[in-house]
């Protein structure tokens, strides 16, 4: 009996030990997988995917794009037979490699295609008015003419060349429609007359064929709304073949299902298995003129929705003004659509998807919807962009609802074109890492077959991802890193404190040129409003929250005093400055507050409800229920009202507000870092990142209980049991973190053993490696330079010769030298600066791939020898070689549609096309200085 509990404890204390999870298909990074024409072969396919296999990618999303000029004999259409087939052999090929498979459910964005009839196409409202008098009749026909349009990308065309559907139109992949409107009337959907006495009359069926109002006016005057039907006009973005035509209305379910029937139709006879999720690459209907804000049954469902008819308000409606009617039918209008969106189109597409066993991937930002909803119904939500809180959109619904990935689009556009380096890439990654996200996707990498000629087939908004980019020799250190910090990041559930609700309503009422009001993140609907201040207050002071919208509040409990929703416990609500809210949302939080729980409002509580159905009704209820809460100071200027077993708490100061509700702040921020935590069984994960200028070399306090902290490096894949001290009841751990690095930390509830992180310390000043480099030119192009030798380490594009200047790829530089002077258990070899990443061999074995922003490596004091040979295999950017071609004015840049637009417009030609013919060459190559420093390791 003894020895079986001595190996049950062993057994745990094994268990307990500090080790990195196992890395899987869904830790490991993703790619968005552009398919040019779609003109892709089996044997490329196989080819390309077992690269991406060895560099260490989890999977692909396929996303069929425009072509490539030359090559349109092998184009295919989207979801033909052949283009089944080649569906068919990249599901079969990546279940060999082990390789998961998303598909994008559109050729392009948003989604849409030639089989989106007008019916089904997205559509837009337009009015005009008219005065009578009594007895007056009108003259003039109530009739709209649209006005032609068309939109192009780097095209000016006549649209009498063209004929309606667009889709029936050739060279589409020359022309690359971006909005088309045809010259028609429109159809009228309603005609409404207002007198001065307050009178209303539908005189829609009054209206014949023609146009003609049998209709004359009684006694008053009469301001007379027609409404009109439009065709908004928005075509797929960036098309490929076959994909090409009008977006669909999203506001409509019988648009959606139309839409998704095609694909129901390609799928019959096709097996899907290794098909993981459909995708929807955002939704970017209105980046165009105007914007689609109707839907046909837009009236109807407004009064089903909002008790009252919107065409009796067409005055309030299209007023524009800043009175109070406007505003609140404005907020009905807009609660509208985002509740069509939500539904006919969101909810639609995801039982569509599990219809057929599979989970959807969305990009809701940019809706004209309350993203947070959106986000709730859909399995794994992404987010684009590297702002913050925009992040937290995602994640904050993911966290909420209980969803276990959070995905992101990422490094798009995160530099000028061949000018990102694996370190600013990292970066892009912690950042994502830092806003919850844990299973991000690059942006994007291009099938580019065997025999294009290089740079290859490339997608005119992306870090190029594919190994054509001469970062691709050391790409596998940084999907190595991120794997490593999606598998904690994966694991466990959030553990944020605060809830944030966020204030829809306040968005909706604010006016605007436009009766649309769309979201993305705070920036776009809720920027000045006091949530952006009080939200980028939190993240400053270390409190960890999430948003959450009136849907999803209405699902919390109250639990113990906790607020419970997805699995996960919140210490308290957070209302900032809501000036609006709707009744059944307060009489959630006095319930949840009845229970247990603490609510805490920014300032003062809201001041009225939204919207203008039932109107009296609905405020007295609000005030009734306002004026039953009763304030009482508390400390620290904060006010406390009893409500149930729970409470209310008022204050303008935020961090006193926290305090009282027992929510406490990580205080390592003080310190310049960054951090996202996350719990575990036994304890927490933090993901932190020095984001700062200094280095960070000391305790840092940590927001948790623990007993132990286990201490992980994602980049060099050292760990150990961290130094964690307890100081008044605070955990400190000691971190060594430079600028720009990052670590994980478990901590643990129960004493944990195993070996203690090494720190290292600089036992005496650094040496420099002094001597004579031998550089030689071992893959890459234009043409590999002849070998060179220097004594002094800089850029090779400083070397002698013309070729070393247009050279982009790998060099090795070797040197060798005596073992250095110094005790200690080890030396830090710090190669200085790099450009842009490098492979280190000591000895003719291989002991690190650095990508940055630091460049060490800790070497045993045992691997140096008396005499040593260190090589460093150092890749530049594609940078050099482009601007060379451009300089010669050689074609690479030969892609249909938008064709390699610049970032920047210094980078901007003649062709309005990006080249980078004016640029000088950048340094590349290993520049140093290279330095040995002696260190001791401190347990």
């Amino acid at each position: 009996m003894k020895k079986l509990l001595f190996l049950l404890l062993l057994s745990n204390a094994l268990l307990a030990q500090p080790r990195w999870p196992a890395v899987t298909q869904q830790t490991k990074p993703w790619t968005r997988w552009w398919w040019m024409g779609s003109a892709v072969n089996p044997k490329d396919l196989t080819n390309l995917m077992t690269q991406y296999q060895k560099a260490g990618l989890g999977g692909v999303e396929i996303t069929p794009i425009y072509g490539v000029k030359g090559e349109e004999k092998q184009f295919i259409d989207f979801l033909t037979p052949k283009w089944m087939t080649m569906l068919d052999h990249t599901l079969k090929e990546a279940g060999r490699l082990g390789l998961g498979v998303d598909l994008a459910q559109a050729s392009g964005w948003p989604f849409g295609g030639p089989w989106v009839t007008p019916e089904d196409a997205c559509k837009y409202v337009v009015h005009k008015t008219f005065t009578l008098k009594s007895g007056e009749t009108l003259n003039e026909p109530v009739a709209y003419i649209q006005k032609p349009l068309v939109r192009t990308v780097g095209e000016k065309i006549d649209i009498s060349q063209l004929v309606e559907p667009i889709a029936k139109n050739p060279n589409l992949q020359r022309h690359a429609f971006d909005q088309v409107r045809f010259e028609k009337p429109l159809p009228l959907v309603v005609l409404m007359a207002y007198s001065d006495q307050g009178r209303v009359i539908n005189l829609t069926t009054n209206v014949d064929t023609s146009g003609k109002l049998n209709w004359t006016a009684p006694d008053g005057t009469w301001i007379l709304y027609a409404v009109f039907q439009g065709w908004h006009g928005k075509m797929v973005e960036r098309a490929g073949p076959g994909g090409e035509g009008d977006v669909i209305d999203h506001f409509s379910k019988t648009a959606t299902q139309h839409y998704l029937q095609k694909f129901d139709q390609a799928f019959k006879g096709h097996d899907l298995k290794n098909l993981r999720a459909f995708f929807n690459d955002s939704y970017e209907v209105d980046d165009a003129q105007g914007e689609s804000n109707w839907t046909p049954a837009l009236f109807d469902e407004f009064v089903k929705r909002r008790g009252y008819d919107l065409r009796h308000q067409l005055v309030s409606f299209f007023a524009k003004g800043k009175n109070d009617r406007y505003q609140r039918v404005l907020t009905d209008y807009r609660e509208t659509i985002s509740e069509l969106l939500l539904e006919n189109y969101t909810k639609t597409w995801s039982e569509w998807a599990k219809g057929k066993g599979k989970i959807i991937r969305n990009q809701a930002h940019g809706s004209p919807a309350n993203i947070l909803d959106l986000y709730a119904i859909t399995d794994i939500p992404e987010i684009e962009g590297t702002e913050m809180l925009r992040i937290k959109f995602a994640s904050s619904a993911a966290n909420v609802t209980g969803k276990k990935l959070t995905s992101s689009e990422s490094a798009t556009w995160d530099n000028e074109h061949f000018l990102s380096k694996l370190s600013d890439i990292k970066k892009d990654m912690d950042r994502f890492l830092l806003g919850g996200v844990n299973h991000t996707f690059y942006h994007g990498t291009n099938y580019s077959p065997q025999d294009a000629a290089w740079p290859g087939w490339l997608f005119y908004a992306a870090v190029h991802f594919n190994p054509n980019n001469t970062f691709w020799t050391d790409f596998g250190k940084l999907n190595q890193y991120v794997a490593r910090c999606q598998s904690f990041m994966q694991a466990g559930k959030p553990n944020n404190d605060v809830l944030v609700y966020l204030p829809i309503y306040d968005a909706f009422a604010r006016p605007a040129r436009e009766l649309l009001q769309h979201f993305d993140g705070i920036e776009h609907g809720f920027k000045g409003l006091p949530v952006e201040k009080h939200a980028n207050a939190l993240l400053k002071k270390g409190y960890g929250f999430d948003f959450i919208s009136d849907k999803q509040l209405m699902k919390v409990t109250s639990v113990g005093g906790k607020l419970q929703t997805g699995g996960v416990a919140y210490q308290t609500i957070l209302v900032p400055e809501a000036q609006l809210i709707p009744l059944e949302t307060l009489q959630q939080l006095m319930k949840l507050a009845q229970s247990g729980s603490k609510v805490v409002f920014v300032n003062e509580l809201p001041q009225d409800v939204p919207g203008w159905g039932k109107l009296a009704i609905r405020q007295n209820a609000f005030n009734a229920l306002i004026t039953s809460i009763n304030f009482e100071d508390a400390e620290d200027g904060v006010q406390k009202a009893r409500v149930g077993k729970g409470a209310f708490w008022v204050s303008n100061d935020l961090e006193a507000l926290l305090t009282a509700a027992g929510v406490k702040r990580e205080k390592m921020v003080d310190s310049g870092l960054q951090l996202v935590r996350r719990s575990h069984a036994n304890g927490n994960y933090y993901f932190i990142a020095n984001g700062g200028s200094k280095a960070v070399d000391g305790w840092v306090p940590i927001g948790v209980a623990a007993k132990s902290v286990a201490l992980y490096n994602p980049m060099t894949e050292k760990l150990g049991l961290a130094r964690f001290r307890t100081t008044g009841g605070v955990g400190e751990v000691y971190l060594q973190l430079a600028p720009g690095e990052s670590c994980i930390l478990e901590t643990s509830r129960t004493a944990v053993s195993g070996p203690a992180y090494a720190y290292l310390k600089p036992a005496a000043a650094g040496q420099e490696i002094q001597g004579t480099w031998t550089i030689s030119f071992v893959e890459g192009g234009p043409q590999l330079p002849t070998k060179k030798v220097t004594d002094k380490l800089g850029s090779w594009t400083e070397l002698d010769g013309d070729d070393v200047k247009k050279f982009s790829g790998t060099a090795s530089y070797t040197i060798a030298f005596p073992k250095p002077e110094g005790t200690g258990d080890g030396w830090l070899l710090n190669l200085g600066k790099v450009a842009e990443s490098a492979r280190v061999q000591l000895n003719g074995k291989e002991i690190a791939t650095l990508i940055g922003p630091v460049y060490q490596v800790f070497i045993p004091k045992d691997q140096l020898k008396a005499t040593n040979t260190l090589t460093v295999f150092v890749s530049n950017s594609m940078a050099n070689r482009i601007a060379d071609m451009d300089r010669e004015h050689l074609n690479w840049k030969k892609f249909y549609n938008i064709n390699m637009s610049a970032r920047l417009r210094e980078n901007r030609g003649e062709d309005g096309n990006f080249t980078a013919e004016k640029w000088k060459p950048l340094a590349s190559g290993l520049l140093g200085p290279v330095l040995l420093t002696p260190v001791v390791s401190g347990k």
